[in-house]
């Protein structure tokens, strides 16, 4: 029952990233910046306050809230910066999604084998696809197909 459950919930959340898969793409980018830059404002402070008792640790924090606080601005007023973060991200993403279809060919259960494979063949589609178009809506569509398969794969699943 809970594997027919979590084959549903997969092919649900498939369906809606396939009808909306920029779903708050460019809100996205906003409100990573505004947490990141409070992540900085707090890293600063907190540096601030650690140099009374570490000096070293003090400056590590001052310097990622040094960092932090730049990257944050740049999210916010500069939406390059946060495409050319979510571009290294697609590699990430097709990364993970070989790794896990490599996991899921070489587990023992027959029917991962399968979601295995067509992970690895996303996976592959999706760095190809992140390099050459670079189109959200596209790389969306393809994390939506691979929860539909891999729904419908956990449902037919006998195991």
């Amino acid at each position: 029952m809970q594997k027919t459950a979590s084959a549903l919930i997969l092919i649900i959340l498939g369906i809606i990233i396939l009808a909306f898969p920029a779903l708050g793409v460019i809100p996205l980018s906003l409100i990573t910046g505004f947490i990141v830059l409070i992540l900085g404002i707090g890293l600063i402070l907190g540096g601030i306050m650690e140099m009374g008792e570490s000096a070293g640790l003090g400056i590590l924090e001052l310097i990622l809230g040094i960092i932090a606080l730049v990257l944050g601005i740049g999210f916010i007023f500069n939406p390059g910066l946060f495409s050319w973060l979510v571009g290294f991200i697609v590699w990430i993403v097709g990364l993970f999604l070989v790794i896990a279809g490599i996991v899921g060919v070489l587990s023992k259960t027959g029917g991962s084998r399968w979601n295995g494979v067509i992970a690895i063949i996303i996976g592959i589609i999706y760095i190809i696809v992140g390099m050459f178009i670079a189109n959200p809506l596209i790389l969306g569509a393809l994390i939506g197909l691979w929860l539909i398969i891999t729904g419908i794969l956990m449902l037919f699943d006998k195991e």
